[in-house]
């Protein structure tokens, strides 16, 4: 699951209650959980209707509420050597939250923040298998990554050099300026926007596909969730929502509008 190449290639929530966390994304997206097979190490998958395992959820590490952490998704980036990776962002102004160490039978990582404070791992995978957990064309998968910050050409410049990624086409915002969409190897994969002035700290938010953008509403607000945004319709058709978990992470969705 390497796929060194700058791609998103896992997608991690840290929350407050995993099995509370997995009913909801069961009946929200359709994921079911199942246990990672660690002894001693409580990680679960999150698999799609296809069996694809598209991410993973654990509970907060201890300590990480009382310093401040909150529910939150996480997103990984694949890189061909962790350390080098790191090393790069740190000289670019970016900043370690965990040290780079090895999981058995899954491969190095550590956790970073950019430049502007919004935190994502960098990753190489044991295995060879590409990633599935990003796929547009696939219900249950990621669908687009997007990031909010304080400064989106600086945000643009830092992700661009250490990954590789190019700017795609722009979408005016009015007084919150282009939603610059971003590419990897000529393929949209998410933006990055300027967060609003009240708005939280830098921080990407993952939407995740479901093939009823109404069903999957009623389902957030039937199983205890809360719609910040949406559903709204996107340019060239579909819906979206963004929202957040009963344990406070947010997470967006896209899909279809059903007759």
């Amino acid at each position: 699951m390497h796929r060194p190449d700058g791609r998103f290639i896992w997608y991690e929530l840290l929350t407050t209650d995993p099995d509370a966390a997995a009913a909801f994304y069961r009946a929200v997206v359709g994921w079911s959980a199942q246990n990672c097979g660690q002894p001693g190490f409580d990680y679960r998958f999150f698999l799609a209707g296809d069996g694809a395992a598209v991410g993973g959820h654990m509970a907060l590490p201890h300590g990480a509420a009382e310093a401040g952490m909150r529910p939150a998704w996480l997103g990984y980036i694949g890189v061909a050597d962790v350390d080098s990776a790191v090393d790069a962002i740190v000289a670019a102004g970016g900043s370690v939250q965990m040290a780079a160490m090895d999981v058995e039978h899954v491969g190095r990582i550590a956790m970073v923040t950019d430049p502007l404070g919004a935190p994502f791992y960098v990753m190489r995978g044991t295995g060879e298998q590409a990633s599935a957990a990003f796929d547009p064309t696939l219900p249950g998968h990621c669908h687009w990554n997007e990031l909010a910050t304080i400064d989106q050409q600086a945000a643009l410049d830092f992700y661009g050099d250490q990954f590789g990624w190019t700017r795609g086409d722009t979408m005016p915002m009015g007084e919150m300026g282009d939603y610059q969409l971003i590419e990897q190897d000529g393929r949209a994969i998410g933006a990055i926007m300027t967060r609003p002035p009240a708005g939280p700290p830098p921080s990407w938010t993952f939407y995740f596909g479901v093939p009823d953008i109404d069903a999957a509403a009623a389902a957030i607000n039937d199983n205890g969730g809360a719609i910040m945004h949406g559903p709204a319709e996107m340019p060239g058709g579909g819906f979206i929502i963004v929202a957040n978990d009963p344990q406070g992470a947010a997470f967006g969705l896209v899909g279809p509008r059903k007759p």
